[in-house]
């Protein structure tokens, strides 16, 4: 049976309105300090699902079974499907997608890119519409391949791609799609006595990024049902990884009727059912505060909007692969052996067709692979260039993105030039140097950031060079949008530092600030309240020389949050902290201030915005 065809909108996906992008706040460096455009206060606290607990799911270990244990690698065919690069939906807007092209990048991947790891082929949506998007489905509901699209139907699709020794993924929108519902009386495969009515709450309230679904009412058993029979058809054609898109909270909804924790858990339940490992990935924009159930019932979710700009190349610097700097750090304590932060498609392969310098495509690869994002690429696998062809095949960099170490997260608050790291599991440090502004610049890590002094080792991932030691820091002059990635590994001495706890009573707090119970932070509190000109002044901070200090700041914040930080009399500069991703979670970023022999000063001024709360600071004892 077919549906309505739904509207298309210039650059939307087919059906679904397009995702909004957020505009991305511009951020300024001088010599190494930030200033900010402060950001929008909000009080982002979010609670898991009291309807997701009551849902009855299957529990498997997947990291333990080798599912996602990894970030997975592959090819997505959303970014050609979606551009309007010449040449490549030649039938009309996201007619890119067809059996005949699906089976050409299965081979190219097979060819070039498989031998380094990359092992899925996901097909994206549009699989089960014509080329006038009039979705089709079967009997009972479920979407049923375009017979133009994919004329051998899609399980001989998956077949050849198993046959080069290949994943096979798929893709569905979250709840039941209206043109399936037909009028209430479709039955439900194998569940005697279901109907389409059945599944669906009876006010027919719709769901999903787009609404383009009914919601699913799981109080029904008829519901269950209905995604068992989804998730057996995709069993039965030998699908190993299905995208499950538009799901809520997140992708630009909120409220109950766009809350598809429950969906997500069943289809857990349903892939557990069918006996056949099915890799869940959600999509998109999901909601931060309702990680934990994501990473309970899935193997990846999607922490941004779509990176593909939906305009003549597949990807733009501006629309969106910069959002990712910004957005990341929040999810940086989530993904793990089992779920991983999704940061969507590399589309690094071809400079001409992504739209993006090589500078940029080194930093896109590099972001990814420090984030442990699944790396999957978008780009026609025939039509690779050279330098895109390093990237996506430097071993040294997917070793970052594959290995045991922690997310790496940002080491300085934001702004044009950041560093980002994380230290390894083999005591070694992942460095990363980034130059987000438009104009070249020097970036410097230092030592001190990462909780060490003295002489280290560095080794240039990208070029495959060890650069020999350096002394406290390493500086590089970096183009515009540019970036180095580097292994460091220690000779010297842990960083000896000075504790200064916030809730000091020899502190002094003006305005707003004030002193609150914090479990995660050092001491058991923080001093929060940081907003509409409020203060927290460290005092009696003693060093003994004169010098530039890299003191460490911990601090709480669960959206990104600016502060002038300033010692002594100073003016200060506004710095952006990145979010810890809840009001629980400490972390620390580092910035460098100008302290004198003797006692000192160090003042955290919120100005008239909301800052974060701040739970002490460490101060190295020699400059």
């Amino acid at each position: 049976m077919r549906s309505s065809p739904f509207r298309v909108l210039r650059g939307a996906r087919p059906g679904f309105p397009r995702r909004t992008v957020r505009a991305t706040l511009v951020l300024a460096v001088t010599a190494g300090l930030a200033t900010v455009v402060p950001a929008a206060a909000t009080q982002a606290v979010a609670s898991g699902s009291a309807r997701a607990t009551a849902t009855s799911a299957a529990t498997t270990d997947d990291a333990a079974s080798g599912l996602a244990a990894k970030p997975y690698m592959g090819w997505s065919s959303w970014s050609m499907q979606s551009s309007q690069y010449p040449g490549l939906n030649p039938d009309g807007n996201y007619s890119y997608l067809t059996e005949a092209n699906v089976l050409k990048q299965t081979d190219a991947l097979a060819a070039t890119l498989k031998p380094y790891g990359y092992n899925y082929v996901n097909i994206d949506a549009g699989w089960w519409m014509d080329k006038n998007w009039t979705s089709e489905f079967d009997q009972y509901g479920r979407q049923t391949p375009d017979p133009v699209r994919f004329p051998d139907g899609m399980k001989s699709v998956a077949d050849h791609i198993h046959s080069k020794g290949l994943k096979a993924g798929i893709y569905l929108p979250v709840g039941l799609e209206k043109g399936a519902y037909g009028d209430g009386k479709v039955p439900v495969h194998d569940a005697p006595g279901c109907t389409t009515a059945d599944v669906v709450y009876p006010d027919l309230r719709t769901t999903n990024g787009w609404d383009s679904a009914y919601k699913l009412d799981f109080d029904n058993p008829c519901a269950q049902k209905y995604i068992d029979s989804q998730a057996q058809m995709l069993a039965d054609w030998g699908y190993d990884f299905l995208k499950l898109d538009g799901v809520g909270p997140g992708s630009s909804k909120s409220g109950d009727n766009y809350n598809n924790v429950p969906d997500v858990a069943a289809w857990h339940q349903a892939i557990a059912g069918t006996g056949r490992p099915i890799h869940l990935e959600l999509s998109w924009s999901l909601d931060r505060g309702h990680a934990a159930d994501w990473k309970k019932y899935s193997n990846g979710w999607r922490i941004d909007t779509d990176v593909e700009c939906y305009c003549n190349t597949l990807v733009t610097w501006e629309n969106s692969v910069n959002d990712r700097w910004n957005d990341a750090p929040a999810w940086s304590h989530v993904a793990g052996p089992g779920g991983w932060n999704d940061l969507d498609a590399i589309d690094v392969g071809n400079g001409t067709m992504d739209g993006l310098t090589n500078a940029e495509r080194q930093s896109y690869m590099t972001l990814w692979a420090i984030n442990k994002s699944p790396l999957f690429t978008g780009d026609d696998l025939t039509e690779l260039d050279s330098y895109g062809l390093s990237l996506l095949t430097n071993q040294e960099v997917i070793a970052v993105d594959q290995s045991d170490s922690p997310v790496a997260r940002p080491v300085t608050p934001m702004g044009d030039q950041q560093v980002w790291g994380t230290k390894n599991a083999n005591g070694t440090y992942t460095v990363a140097l980034f130059n987000l502004g438009g104009s070249p610049a020097s970036v410097t890590a230092d030592w001190a950031s990462f909780g060490f002094t003295g002489a280290a080792s560095v080794r240039d991932l990208w070029n495959h060079r060890n650069l020999g030691t350096y002394k406290n820091k390493i500086t590089a002059t970096l183009p515009a949008h540019g970036s180095r990635l580097f292994t460091v590994k220690s000779a010297g001495t842990t960083l000896a530092t000075t504790r200064y706890e916030a809730e000091s009573t020899d502190n002094t707090l003006a305005g707003n600030a004030s002193v609150a119970a914090c479990d995660a932070c050092s001491g058991g509190k923080k001093v929060g309240n940081l907003y509409l000109d409020s203060k927290l002044q460290f005092n009696d901070i003693t060093v003994k020389k004169d010098g530039i200090y890299t003191v460490t700041i911990a601090y709480v914040s669960g959206d990104p949050r600016s502060v002038t930080v300033y010692s002594n009399s100073g003016n200060g500069t506004s710095l952006k902290f990145p979010s810890t991703g809840d009001w629980s979670t400490v972390d620390t970023v580092s910035v460098p201030l100008a302290l004198k022999a003797g006692s000192n000063t160090v003042t955290f001024d919120s100005g008239w915005d909301y800052s974060p709360d701040i739970d002490r600071i460490d101060v190295p004892k020699s400059a």
